[in-house]
């Protein structure tokens, strides 16, 4: 499967394709299409580096949840 490590670290920080799409300002179905073909090393580090902001976010999300139900 070409563009796995993308997809692990999606699937593994608890997150969707068509947020890291969003996040990179493109539609989901244009990320899948590019995803199809494995991508240049540094298209595939901006689209991790996207992928870490993402699971910080989210991390982030949660620790302020928590704290506002306490």
């Amino acid at each position: 499967m070409n563009n796995l490590e993308i997809r692990l670290a999606v699937k593994d920080n608890g997150l969707h394709l068509w947020q890291l799409a969003d996040h990179l300002g493109m539609t989901d179905s244009t990320l899948s299409r590019k995803l199809r073909k494995e991508l240049s090393p540094a298209e595939q580090q901006r689209y991790l580096s996207a992928v870490r902001q993402l699971a910080a976010q989210l991390k982030a999300g949660e620790a302020y949840a928590e704290n506002e139900n306490h």
